[in-house]
């Protein structure tokens, strides 16, 4: 096999991790078809292993009620969260299936110029919107369903009750799901509605008070991250930092954090703890790590 050249990986994020395994993949997929059987059958045998590793693990720290909860607050991590669904280690959350049913019936939306959005997730109902040409069509009945429906109570048997909302929205409750945070998919509880989008500058931090204590909040775009506004170092406030490029710098001693993970740049084996988040219409809403 030829020698791999790459460029240093940059893996502060989940982002640059995923990039230095599609740049590999694209490598790969020049190689001949002994070559890439070679190392498909080597990635299988490491993975079986990761995998039997995480399940006993998991299987140890479910015997302690301390550890457990423990797990549940690193699951928060969306490192943690994305290598553990990988491996199915962690199960698909209700919205993930949702979303899953939804994106089978798109490419036949799409062909007649529509769409479809999940607009809430308060089980055993869900809601969910037509947009494009698909809303307002006179066919839109029979294609909810015959397929948004169908599609939904096949993947989801624990959702009972689908509703197609019209419009805009149909109340105050119900704009769409902009964003969520990965590790909050399907949490319902314990939401805080802290301020609008456009209240977080763009490429800056905003600082709220969320149930008594003290959080920042990071905005690119529509997607938005939640922290504790505390130092990994000492604990101290953070929100005084400078901010450049995605990253904060802590005001006290120059630790320095990834806006988009909490990943410390300075000492990596620490990060700020993070808090579920989501963007509904223009609404900012966080649910503190338990």
């Amino acid at each position: 096999m030829n020698a791999i050249d790459l460029a240093p990986m940059h893996r502060e994020t989940l982002t640059g991790y995923i990039g230095d395994i599609d740049r590999l993949e694209a490598i790969f997929a020049a190689w001949d078809e002994t070559q890439r059987s070679a190392v498909e059958a080597y990635r299988r045998a490491i993975e079986d292993l990761q995998a039997e590793a995480f399940r006993r693990l998991v299987r140890s720290l479910k015997s302690d009620p301390a550890a457990l909860e423990t797990m549940k607050q690193a699951v928060a991590d969306e490192i943690v969260y994305a290598v553990l669904r990988h491996h199915n280690i962690l199960k698909p959350s209700l919205s993930e299936r949702v979303e899953t049913a939804l994106d089978s019936v798109r490419p036949m939306l799409a062909a007649h110029g529509g769409d479809v959005e999940l607009v809430s997730v308060t089980p055993p109902a869900i809601e969910v919107r037509f947009t494009g040409a698909c809303d307002g069509c006179p066919a839109s009945a029979l294609t909810f369903h015959a397929g948004v429906k169908k599609a939904i109570e096949e993947a989801c048997p624990e959702i009972t009750e689908i509703l197609q909302v019209k419009g805009a929205c149909s109340g105050a409750q119900k704009d769409s799901v902009r964003f969520i945070s990965p590790f909050a998919l399907g949490s319902v509880d314990g939401w805080h509605l802290v301020c609008r989008l456009d209240e977080i500058p763009q490429g800056g931090i905003s600082t709220r008070t969320v149930g008594g204590e003290s959080v920042i909040l990071s905005r690119q775009g529509a997607i938005v991250s939640c922290f504790q506004n505390a130092c990994a170092h000492l604990g101290l406030e953070i929100d005084g930092g400078i901010v450049e490029n995605g990253i904060i710098t802590c005001p006290w001693h120059g630790f320095q954090y990834d806006l988009a993970t909490g990943e410390c740049l300075t000492a990596p084996e620490v990060q700020l703890q993070s808090h579920g988040v989501k963007v509904v219409g223009n609404r900012v809403e966080v649910r503190l790590a338990t």
